[in-house]
């Protein structure tokens, strides 16, 4: 196997996230959206240091000569790697900050210093600074005697270098800015429009907070901390495991930092000094021309919502035309297979349905699996209501759903006070599946209404994920879920299934015999897949097996993606193109052949290891000819998206695809203009 047809999984997400940088930097998209996508780039980037960088530093800490089984890097060499590309990527977005600023002030609107306003609207910021903020903040000095304050994860400090009078020597000083106790956008007065940070108020009134000191240096630093705990490795048997997830996450507030983030110059010693105190090696330290946070971007919006020519025009989840929400949905699923496509079409059927079984005397269980959830979530309330109900709810909420812990506890301990079974996982394995299975009990026996899905069961990410959810009364799908939830409640997996694909024991097994099928046709073989990431080595090497066979492959990924195309002998039959745009394209589609032998699968897997053998996820089989035909055409008009789409170089760039003289086509658009055309209504 030649291994130049992989890719380094962390330098692979950089790309990924360069390409969310490139729409901020797009003179095409809207400028309040260029906006999120400045807020969007720094977050990712800081989730990357949280697990991944957090994750290889803890590798370097068991084994230093460690090597992954693609790129063969040592951990040491995927983070000098991934540092030196980050730092190109941040010079990049500061450029692109610096610009998206100067178009602001086009629209009346403008992030200012204390430099550049009036004596009058510093006399007010200074009593401002003395009535409203001064009381609510502490100051430390560090020293022998004062030990160096914790810092908080991403929070912004203000940090100053102090000189004494007749003491000598200098002295670091920090301020913490606040976190939530103050807005970050400082009206200036009488400058509609015109903000200040209120971070850079904090750092300009530093002074005030060090009196009998001379400020010789200031600066505003923010650290991120490790994020990559192992909840099970730690697991403390004297506890139940609720109560020891809501440990870990304390735990992981607490980790080691791994990157420290600084606003402005500041002394190398001071540098070195901070470093030392945490911890921290220098080549983690960042120096930016940019804010250190960029959320306050999403309030800049908020001042310009009346300008709509700023924002992608609006458009909202259509019904499907396959539902008559004003009648019982699971009757009408039990006429026919029904295929939600989301955000295009609206959560609503499956909310309704929900609610429906919950009061619907012939449904005696539901049961679910939960994995991330909306704040206000109305699948827990129909939960609730079945529960209360009299009904037998089995619900198997994922506590280590990453950085959704807390939310995932409070939701647990709501469904059990109502009544709920409420388990919580398997040992050493998250269940990522996205299954609901509703029994009913008839005068026919017994029938199963089963909803499989590739996103979470989310009022609010079904508006901004595309995402698929399929509704089936057939009673071979309903009896391998009830399975795989027999098995989840024994905390087992399952290992034997005819139709679903169901990880860890027979997902990965039974795709590689589905490439094998198309190998079998040589030339005439046709694979495509849309994922949001790909790394399972084991199934890249049967891709690459297929491509040297003869057989076409049309990938779309996201995100992650290890596996190089068009590499001459090698993955010659293999395109693959990434499309990042309005919508998080998050849906995961598998189609293995053309015509009516063509086999159609959905999942809530991505091709990587961790979703094919260390994860509970369910794929399910589309079996109703009239959702084959969706699909069909949906993975036909992404892949001619020439607006969006950028394809994938054997080198493993990523190329703007450009319509040239071709008419322009956004999937995106092109679906949801398709949703509204089904819903019998004209866009937006």
């Amino acid at each position: 196997m030649n291994s130049s047809c992989f890719e380094n999984r962390e330098l692979s997400w950089l790309r990924f996230n360069e390409r969310v940088l490139e729409e901020a930097e797009d003179l095409r998209v809207p400028l309040c959206e260029r906006l999120s996508f400045l807020s969007i780039f720094q977050s990712n980037l800081d989730e990357f240091f949280m697990v991944r960088i957090g994750s290889l530093h803890d590798q370097m800490l068991l084994d230093k000569e460690s090597r992954e089984n693609k790129t063969y890097m040592t951990p040491g060499e995927q983070i000098d790697a991934a540092l030196a590309q980050i730092r190109s990527l941040c010079h990049r977005r500061d450029r692109a900050y610096a610009e998206l600023m100067e178009k602001l002030r086009d629209q009346g609107i403008s992030i200012v210093d204390f430099r550049s306003i009036s004596k009058q609207s510093e006399k007010y910021l200074a009593d401002m600074f003395r009535r409203e903020f001064q009381p609510l903040l502490s100051s430390f000095i560090v020293g022998r005697k004062q030990s160096f304050p914790f810092l908080k994860n991403k929070d912004i400090y203000a940090v100053a270098v102090l000189g004494t009078k007749g003491r000598g020597g200098k002295k670091i000083g920090i301020v913490p800015c606040g976190g939530n106790v103050f807005p970050r956008l400082i009206s200036i007065p009488e400058r509609t429009g015109c903000f200040i940070l209120a971070e850079e108020m904090i750092l300009h009134y530093l002074p005030r907070m060090f009196p009998g000191y001379t400020v010789l240096s200031k600066t505003l630093a923010r650290i991120t901390r490790n994020a990559d705990i192992d909840a099970d490795a730690i697991y403390d048997e004297d506890l139940n495991y609720r109560d020891h997830m809501a440990q870990v996450v304390k735990l992981r507030k607490k980790l080691c930092p791994v990157r420290l983030e600084l606003s402005r110059e500041i002394h190398p010693a001071t540098v070195s000094k901070l470093c030392e105190l945490l911890k921290l090696d220098s080549a983690r330290v960042y120096e930016y021309d940019a804010p250190l946070d960029m959320s306050f971007l999403f309030g800049i919006q908020d001042h310009l919502r009346s300008h709509a020519e700023l924002f992608y025009a609006p458009r909202h989840p259509q019904a499907s035309p396959d539902l008559d929400e004003r009648k019982p949905i699971l009757d009408q699923i039990a006429q026919k297979d029904v295929l939600l496509h989301y955000p295009y079409q609206s959560i609503r059927p499956f909310l309704t349905m929900l609610s429906q079984a919950a009061h619907d005397p012939d449904v005696v269980s539901i049961r679910m699996t939960l994995y991330r959830l909306a704040r206000d979530s109305k699948v827990v309330e129909s939960l609730v209501e079945a529960a209360e109900n009299g009904k037998q709810v089995d619900v198997l909420v994922e506590l280590k759903a990453r950085f959704d812990e807390e939310n995932n506890i409070e939701w647990s301990r709501r469904l059990e006070r109502a009544g709920c079974h409420v388990i919580y996982g398997i040992e050493h394995l998250k269940v990522h599946s996205k299954l609901c299975l509703i029994t009913k009990k008839t005068e026919d026996g017994i029938q199963y209404i089963t909803q499989i899905g590739t996103g979470n069961y989310n009022e609010k990410t079904s508006r901004l994920y595309t995402d698929l959810s399929y509704l089936t009364a057939r009673q071979e799908i309903g009896e391998e879920a009830l399975m795989v939830f027999q098995a989840l409640l024994r905390g087992e997996t399952v290992d034997h299934v005819q139709h679903l694909l169901v990880a860890p024991h027979c997902l990965q097994n039974k795709l590689l015999d589905l490439i094998d099928g198309e190998i079998a046709k040589g030339s005439k073989g046709h694979i495509r897949l849309k994922m949001n990431s790909l790394s399972d080595k084991t199934l890249m090497k049967k891709l690459v097996e297929a491509s040297q066979a003869g057989v076409k492959i049309d990938m779309v990924v996201r995100g992650i993606n290890c596996l190089r195309s068009g590499i001459p002998g090698v993955t010659e039959n293999i395109r693959i193109i990434s499309i990042v745009g309005r919508f998080l394209e998050h849906s995961r589609l598998f189609i293995f052949g053309d015509g009516e032998e063509a086999k159609y699968y959905i999942a809530s897997a991505d091709w990587m290891t961790r979703n094919t053998l260390r994860r509970v996820e369910v794929a399910c089989p589309i079996l109703a000819e009239s959702a084959k035909k969706r699909l069909e055409n949906m993975f036909r008009v992404i892949w001619q998206d020439n607006v969006q789409a950028r394809e994938q170089t054997a080198e493993g760039k990523y190329v703007r695809r450009y319509p040239g003289t071709a008419t322009p086509l956004s999937s995106q658009n092109w679906l949801y203009d398709e949703a509204y055309r089904m819903a019998g209504k004209t866009k937006a």
